[in-house]
């Protein structure tokens, strides 16, 4: 088992900025405004031969908002329990806080865990015996002086902390690891229930919730397994038409969001049913759409409907959503976790889909096939001919077809292609794109017809 790192500290110490700096990138969002971290936040870390995993949690005693604290608390006391040490970080230009007195109290009161007080924002130049001073009033023994912004101090306290620990350097083939893993993105607006469907997936409250938007801001990546099989499940903020995006933390979380769709295998697409299809719910499929996600729609909060309103959002659904009529529908209750199961079903199929051997003689025999079964339409007295098909990448799918006079096929001809393809290689969640060539005639500078 790897060791296991755990940062606390009282809200804008530094800690996702030292997280960032222990992993190596930019999982953590950070910023100056206190309280931005809420939820757990998992990662890797390697010094020297030393492998070790390092947890980084929201800010302890966040003064402004009684409940979001009481719940970042749980978080925290959750991840203390899993850590092997705990990394108490303050900061040194500040001094000692009325905070961190209540962290250090908890600190003692609730573990007997190793603490290491990490006094962060320190600057080359500063003596260490003189910023540690006022800290040992905490009553804590282990202390290491370090600038997370530069990197100043922090390998030589990792050093000194995993000292007691065996080496375990780990070469974590990143590459083939995430290829490995199907990564599932959790996407949606504000407040439709996207981190309740998580804590319901693990059966856990291992992401806060509350009935209010914007509660989630990190991108959370939480590994894990299932029947034998790996995924990845990756919690993202809520995402706000853009004229509604005005601060800076909730900018960072909506880039941050959209860079996890981008890097995802699956997006599961989180709509509340009892407010209806929105306008911003249609374009947050066209944008899974566009990047060539596999997508699957999870229709939420169907147990607090009646018979007749569900009724009613199904035929809107069925209006409004011809173009995403690719991907499984599924009603649940991410309270209660009716129909939560079944997702798998569809992002397992998907991955299957995704998986299969896209030969170019498969390909073009399928098409053949199609032609056969629908001759496509006269031009002018003249047959459009279609000869092959390759594919043009994976992702997004794009399968390319050449042949005669295609600028000439009618939309309808090319969504018949479209259907028949999905139908023969069951691309169920699958957005496929169909993209036509035009042979060139060697022969018209020659005064033959084109």
């Amino acid at each position: 088992m790897l060791p296991v790192l755990t940062i606390v500290g009282r809200p804008n110490v530094g800690k996702s900025t030292l997280f960032n700096r222990i992993t190596r990138t930019r999982d953590a969002i950070v910023g100056d405004t206190p309280g931005i971290t809420r939820d757990r936040q998992y990662g890797e870390g390697q010094c020297g031969n030393h492998s070790f995993l390092i947890v980084d949690t929201g800010g302890i005693a966040e003064p402004d908002d009684a409940l979001m604290a009481e719940l970042t608390e749980l978080q925290v006391a959750q991840a203390i329990k899993d850590a092997d040490v705990i990394l108490f970080v303050v900061d040194a230009k500040a001094g000692v806080s009325t905070g961190d007195w209540i962290v250090a109290k908890q600190l003692r009161l609730y573990t007997e865990k190793p603490v290491v007080l990490v006094v962060n924002k320190a600057d080359r130049q500063d003596r260490p015996e003189v910023v540690c001073a006022e800290f040992y009033a905490l009553g804590l023994k282990t202390m290491h002086v370090i600038s997370a912004n530069s990197g100043f101090g922090v390998e030589a306290m990792l050093t000194n902390i995993l000292s007691a620990f065996p080496e375990t350097k780990i070469e974590i083939e990143k590459e083939t690891e995430a290829n490995a893993r199907t990564r599932i993105a959790v996407l949606g607006r504000p407040n439709v229930g996207k981190s309740t469907l998580i804590n319901r997936i693990f059966g856990e409250d291992r992401v806060i919730v509350l009935d209010r938007p914007g509660t989630t801001r990190d991108t959370i990546e939480i590994p894990y397994e299932r029947n034998e099989k790996k995924y990845t499940l990756i919690d993202t903020a809520g995402i706000r038409r853009r004229k509604k995006v005005t601060e800076g933390i909730e900018i960072f979380s909506v880039i941050k969001a959209m860079q996890a769709m981008k890097q995802a295998h699956v997006v599961v697409l989180v709509v509340d049913a009892r407010d209806g299809l929105s306008d911003q719910d249609m374009r947050l499929m066209g944008l899974i759409m566009e990047t060539g996600n596999a997508l699957v729609l999870a229709f939420n909060k169907w147990d607090g409907m009646t018979e007749e309103d569900r009724e009613a959002f199904k035929r809107s659904v069925d209006r409004r959503l011809p173009f995403a009529n690719f991907a499984r529908r599924y009603y649940i209750s991410a309270k209660h976790g009716t129909g939560v199961g079944q997702l798998y079903d569809a992002i397992d199929e998907t991955q299957e889909a995704l998986a299969q051997d896209f030969a170019t003689h498969k390909i073009t025999k399928i098409l053949m096939q199609a032609t056969e079964d629908h001759q496509p339409p006269l031009v002018q007295g003249r047959r459009v001919k279609l000869r092959y098909a390759h594919v043009g990448s994976k992702r997004p799918l794009v399968f390319v077809i050449h042949g005669k006079q295609v600028d000439k096929l009618p939309g309808s001809y090319k969504q018949y292609l479209i259907n028949y393809y999905r139908d023969k290689l069951k691309l169920v969640g699958i957005p496929l794109i169909i993209k036509f060539i035009n042979d060139d005639n060697p022969y018209v500078d020659n005064g033959a017809p084109e």
